[in-house]
């Protein structure tokens, strides 16, 4: 999921392929098993095109996040407490992507989803000094999710 929220856009076996080979070597196949995988569990539509089909993520990673994040405060038997700890994991820059982001809630202004929009991009960049060191790791994702494990 990671390669094709990273493009943004529909993206082929091949492409995500070559990206991969980058880092490590991979076989074509357990790509697209994969990518076959992640539209089967709905995690990816796909259009044909000739021989081959285009993937495109169903929803953002930023929807993805939100969801495993009410799942598991959904999961806890003192929400009020949960919050706390996760609040306490976060860092600076997270803080201050909540602080934004109840600030969009409470006042709908544009000019305040421009710029957690573009705090929210540098976090996800790495960008931001210190960016999620003091997150917990998330224990799912698509990633795993493709392989069996999780949804």
């Amino acid at each position: 999921m990671t390669r094709v929220w990273k493009w943004n856009r529909p993206v082929t076996v091949r492409e995500v392929l070559e990206d991969l080979q980058q880092e490590r070597s991979i076989a074509y196949t357990t790509v697209m098993t994969v990518l076959d995988n992640l539209h089967q569990k709905g995690w990816v539509r796909r259009e044909a095109e000739g021989r081959a089909y285009r993937y495109e993520a169903v929803s953002t990673r930023a929807a993805y996040a939100a969801a495993l994040m009410n799942d598991a405060w959904g999961q806890s038997d003192n929400p009020a407490a949960a919050l706390v700890a996760f609040f306490g994991m976060m860092s600076d820059e997270q803080r201050q992507a909540l602080r934004d982001a109840l600030r969009i809630i409470r006042d709908g202004g544009e000019e305040a989803i421009a710029e957690t929009t573009q705090a929210t991009q540098a976090l996800e960049r790495g960008e931001a000094e210190g960016a999620g060191q003091n997150a917990a790791p998330v224990q799912e994702n698509p990633d795993s999710a493709a392989r069996g494990g999780g949804r």
